[in-house]
């Protein structure tokens, strides 16, 4: 019986340092090649579907941007980039300086929000 107790105490042991270590490795933020960030700007001025689709295409011809959504009825662009090779913060400043969208800011949401947003950080 003895032999039982420690038999089974052992392998629960290793099964929790198993998932302790589980548990680390997938929740530990790791950035690669294959990481996908994703960006908001708020454009502060109205625009049409032709200011959209310019802004839409010049986005995508930023390095490190690969999906772009623009949507004229919020004037706001959402879009995803490589976090390795893409600076978002110069990407809005080269955006108010090459087109006439000088309003433009990122959004970035108050700790509250990104609180409220996912339940996992609560």
């Amino acid at each position: 019986m003895k032999k039982i107790v420690l038999t089974v105490a052992v392998v629960a042991g290793i099964l929790g340092v198993t998932l302790a270590v589980h548990v680390y490795l997938a929740t530990r933020p790791h950035i690669d090649a294959r990481t996908r960030y994703m960006a908001r700007i708020d454009l502060h001025q109205p625009i049409d579907q032709t200011d959209a689709e310019k802004i839409r295409i010049w986005l995508l011809q930023q390095k490190g941007v690969d999906r772009v959504l623009v949507n004229p009825r919020w004037s706001t662009a959402v879009f995803t980039y490589v976090p390795l090779t893409t600076d978002v913060n110069g990407i809005v400043q080269a955006l108010k300086t090459s087109l006439p969208y000088s309003n433009a800011v990122r959004y970035l949401p108050t700790k509250e929000q990104m609180k409220r947003a996912c339940p996992v950080m609560h």
